[in-house]
């Protein structure tokens, strides 16, 4: 239980991203107006009423990466200390993010669970839409594929409204899988950072795994140019989980 739990804390985060929709041309070039290099968000994650640990994401610096500009993102979740007597988590996921078509093109998880620890990268040639894993193993991809962090902040490149719906590509280490976008209505809510007006949006994974549902996970984003996520919740596998902002800061370093 405790681990289904703290692996929740970097779902919330890793897995809140949406996926793309049209996969199918060869080159891209993304107008984005949601996020740039010193956006940082801070949340405050609970598992029920009970604070389970902080999460952060942040966009720290451009990187090159096979010769292309990169957005450097991580995200890190840690637990709280009241969970740490019993299981102290503190992981950490990379994504290096094409700048101009908004795509990764190398992905890295630093895990750190209890006495489990575990490093791992995956590469991504999106020329040859292939992805090469730090266990060697080689695999075909769909064009402009995401990993779990990039494809967030790839919806927040887009336009969207109520009652859209699209399909895309997410990969992990187990390969790919596609994922539903549902954006359902308009709706104000306070969080501790403040009040904002946002989009509810749903992702459903057609798999099975740890969001294992038919909508159980949704994602308050700002209505407005930035879609930045303030509010999660989501019915996990025992329980329920949900990541409130409570700090952020947008480009140019103006926050809350």
């Amino acid at each position: 239980m405790r681990r289904v739990i703290l692996m929740g804390i970097v779902a919330l985060l890793a897995g809140s991203g949406l996926p793309a929709q049209g996969l199918a041309e060869e080159t891209r070039i993304l107008r984005n107006e949601a996020f740039g290099v010193g956006e940082w968000l801070f949340f405050d994650v609970s598992y029920g009423p009970i604070r389970a640990g902080t999460a952060t994401l942040e966009v720290q610096r451009i990187r090159t990466v096979d010769g292309k500009p990169c957005y450097h993102v991580v995200s890190e979740a840690k637990s709280s200390g009241f969970f740490s007597r019993f299981f102290r988590v503190r992981d950490q996921l990379e994504s290096f993010i094409d700048v101009e078509g908004i795509f990764p093109r190398r992905f890295e998880k630093h895990i750190r669970e209890g006495k489990y620890k575990a490093d791992r990268w995956i590469a991504y040639d999106q020329e040859r839409h292939v992805a090469i894993t730090s266990q060697g193993d080689t695999t075909t991809v769909p064009p402009f594929v995401q990993d779990v962090i990039s494809l967030f902040y790839f919806v927040r490149t887009k336009t969207l409204q109520p009652g859209d719906r699209f399909v895309g590509d997410n990969h992990t280490r187990r390969g790919s899988f596609p994922l539903e976008i549902r954006v359902h209505r308009r709706e104000r809510v306070k969080v501790e950072a403040g009040t904002f007006d946002c989009l509810v949006v749903e992702p459903v994974q057609e798999t099975a795994g740890l969001f294992k549902h038919k909508g159980k996970l949704k994602v308050w984003m700002t209505d407005d140019d930035r879609k930045m996520p303030v509010l999660m919740k989501s019915k996990v596998l025992v329980g329920h989980l949900s990541a409130e902002l409570v700090r952020y800061v947008v480009p140019g370093g103006h926050g809350e």
